[in-house]
């Protein structure tokens, strides 16, 4: 018997309730997600009724980013003695506090005690999730279901930005806000009559994030998995700056290019499982490889035809859409033993590359303009890709008497 069916073995029964399960768990992926990124397409409104600036108002936003990235790392050894069914549940609980303490904000104090609940709820959920998924289907079906999980972020992102100012506009960005606790609590319920119960492994103690990136080729792929998610949020974040500026579109042509550009994401997240099954060393490869080459065409080529940049955003749109299946599938391959602490160290670095992202990308913003923000983004993916290629394994990675060993790389 492997490691991972000696600590898996919850699935033992392949059952249809299993992934009405893993369903369970995309809802609280798409609420979460929705309720993330709801502050940014409501900025204006809520800054206005706070009575605060657009700044502070945008601080809900950074606040949630840096507790999950936090709670991201520390969930799993604060954690380590409870029911995983109890766990995730309680996140989805704490969500909709946060929730409906948003609502109801008299003041930014308020808000940002909600905002902070959030990033509780939305690291300790990331950190859990997959996992949780690895207990609850075959390791063969692991790829597919992480694909089904992720979906749930694509379809969040574009309804956070088209339907909450939309709704915002008619209702109120309250109202938007207790549509989303209503959805959570949808959430909460399905989750209760679906999960199993999932006693927890043996002891995580903090330390274990530590063992886990020593071993072999783990600090690698955690620097390649930087560095993607670090030039991919450096393009997104002045995507509209350079639709508006070099394709020179009009509003309805931008809305159509954001729009195709999350179809093709939420595409790419479902093809992503079967690319997996496949070769996760080719798909780790060549996602970045191919969001670096467009990056580069567009710094180059950008503005010279419309249609040929909309083609552009889309393709990165449905490349990236496998990224965050592949890393997350990485992770469940090279440490199947410690995939909680594994999937924590995830969590913080997608946290602290969308960070980075932003911040470096608004660095050379200022220097060189958008066009030099997309030079820079290809060229830190590309440098992901060749990482991949010599320094990423893609076999199992275990610890012994605290001495990493690993079987050789695909």
């Amino acid at each position: 018997m492997t490691a991972y069916e000696s600590q898996h073995s919850t699935h033992e029964s392949q059952t249809p309730s299993r992934w009405i399960a893993v369903f369970s768990l995309t809802m609280g992926v798409f609420s979460l997600v929705m309720a993330e990124f709801l502050p940014a397409s409501l900025l204006t409104p809520m800054a206005d009724s706070l009575m605060i600036s657009a700044g502070q108002a945008g601080q809900a936003v950074t606040v949630t980013a840096v507790v999950a990235l936090l709670a991201g790392l520390l969930v799993t050894s604060v954690t380590q003695r409870l029911d995983r069914r109890h766990v995730l549940l309680a996140f989805s609980v704490l969500m909709i506090a946060a929730n409906l303490i948003v609502a109801f904000a008299p003041h930014l104090a308020w808000l940002l005690v909600g905002r902070v609940l959030l990033g509780v709820a939305l690291g300790g959920f990331w950190a859990l999730s997959v996992a949780t998924v690895m207990r609850l289907v075959s390791e063969h079906d692991v790829p597919r279901a992480l694909s089904l999980l992720f979906a749930g972020v694509p379809i969040a992102t574009i309804s956070a930005a088209a339907l909450g100012s939309y709704l915002g506009d008619m209702i109120g960005w309250r109202n938007v806000f207790l549509l989303t606790t209503a959805l959570s609590v949808l959430t909460l319920v399905l989750q209760y009559f679906t999960l199993p119960r999932m006693a927890p492994g043996r002891p995580t103690p903090l330390g274990t994030l530590v063992s886990v990136i020593k071993r072999p080729g783990m600090a690698a792929g955690i620097v390649a998995l930087l560095l993607v998610f670090c030039g991919h949020f450096a393009f997104f974040t002045y995507v509209r700056p350079f639709l508006e500026g070099i394709s020179r579109m009009g509003i309805n042509e931008l809305s159509s290019t954001l729009l195709a550009f999350g179809v093709a994401n939420f595409v790419g997240t479902l093809a992503a499982g079967y690319l997996l099954e496949r070769s996760l060393r080719l798909t780790l490869l060549l996602m970045p490889l191919i969001m670096g080459v467009l990056g580069w065409l567009l710094a180059t080529l950008g503005g010279f035809s419309m249609g040929t940049d909309i083609v552009m955003v889309a393709l990165w749109g449905l490349a990236f859409g496998a990224v965050p299946v592949a890393w997350s599938t990485w992770i469940t391959r090279v440490v199947p033993d410690e995939a909680e602490s594994g999937g924590g160290l995830i969590v913080a670095s997608i946290q602290l590359a969308i960070a980075l992202g932003a911040a470096i990308g608004g660095v050379m913003f200022d220097i060189s303009g958008v066009l030099g923000v997309f030079a820079t983004a290809g060229t830190l993916l590309l440098a992901a890709a060749a990482l991949v290629l010599v320094g990423v394994r893609t076999r199992p990675t275990v610890s012994t008497d605290g001495d990493a060993v690993a079987e050789a790389c695909q």
